[in-house]
């Protein structure tokens, strides 16, 4: 039984996960650092604008110290992909031996920065599709779409804890499906971020304007294909087998939407560059594959937060 739930990340999608799962589950934390939005939610609730309306959400706990959510039953790492293994380790700190963790981000790398402080044999992993959350104000909450939720092991295969836990979700008013291969769609996920998040953002355009221009396309283009070919490296077995087709129809779309690190730049804040264009570098170091589109990408996603961090965390 899950009687007892925190999300550390209460951001636009970790704020969708703590309102929607609190009208289900009897004590549901929501974890911030930002105090304002902490300071709301305690006060007056959790707004959320969505496809079915507004509403407030009032049985949310809030706390920015995650010792106030001590012994959870589940704990959902909602955070950018660069705070997950500060988020596992404050998790060793309070959870239970048989506490659940589900991670949910953009990007690749979760798992393994969660090993570095918790065995990954209590770790779930999680693709959240096409939601669009935007962060309002101070405990209000803005979504466009409530696509699915898809879940899995980190060892793959379907479990009877990935089950109950999927059976959690669709309760609390979710799309969700339990896969055998999560991380496939991890990837299928991230070959999407990662035409779109580093080249919008440099860019400074919508995913429209990005296809828009041909030039513009070519390059986030080349940077999936480096991605691409790493993941093949990685020995993922995409669904498909023309990833440029692939991603264009996602592109396709959503042509007004903004990905979310082109959000964070224009709040000056610290994207998740590292999980994403600035992981194929990584792994085609590792793998001797030749990725010039992602580097500079990167690089100039990172020469652009310089001016800026420090201004707004």
């Amino acid at each position: 039984m899950i009687s007892k739930v925190a999300i550390l990340g209460c951001g636009a999608m970790g704020s969708i996960y703590a309102s929607y799962l609190s009208d289900h589950v009897e004590e549901v934390w929501a974890i911030d650092p930002w105090e304002e939005h902490i300071v709301k939610i305690k006060q007056s609730g959790l707004k959320i604008d969505g496809p079915n309306g507004s509403k407030v959400y009032n049985k949310i706990c809030a706390s920015t110290n995650i010792e106030d959510a001590k012994g959870c039953d589940l704990y959902i790492i909602a955070t950018k992909g660069s705070n997950v293994g500060h988020a596992a380790k404050a998790i060793s700190q309070v959870m239970r031996e048989d506490s659940l963790i589900l991670t949910i981000q953009n990007g690749l790398g979760s798992g393994e920065r969660i090993a570095q402080f918790i065995s990954t044999t209590n770790v779930l992993l999680g693709v959240a599709d096409g939601f669009g959350a935007s962060i309002k104000g101070p405990g209000h909450i803005h979504h466009n779409a409530m696509k699915l939720i898809r879940l899995g092991e980190v060892g793959g295969g379907i479990s009877g804890r990935l089950e109950f836990i999927s059976a959690l979700w669709l309760s609390a008013g979710f799309q969700v499906r339990a896969f055998d291969d999560i991380n496939q769609l991890i990837w299928e996920k991230f070959l999407c971020n990662v035409t779109l998040s580093g080249p919008c953002t440099i860019f400074d355009c919508s995913v429209g304007d990005l296809m828009a221009n041909t030039e513009l396309w070519a390059i986030a283009i080349g940077a999936m294909k480096e991605a691409y070919v790493c993941g093949l490296a990685e020995g993922i077995s995409f669904s498909f087998e023309d990833p440029t087709n692939y991603v264009t129809k996602f592109a396709e779309m959503m042509p007004s939407a903004s990905p979310s690190m082109r959000l964070d730049h224009l709040a000056r804040q610290k994207s998740e560059i590292d999980s994403i264009n600035g992981m194929v570098p990584v792994l085609g170091k590792k793998h001797d594959i030749q990725t010039p589109f992602n580097q500079t990408i990167t690089g100039a996603v990172r020469a652009a937060e310089m001016k800026f961090e420090g201004i707004k965390k």
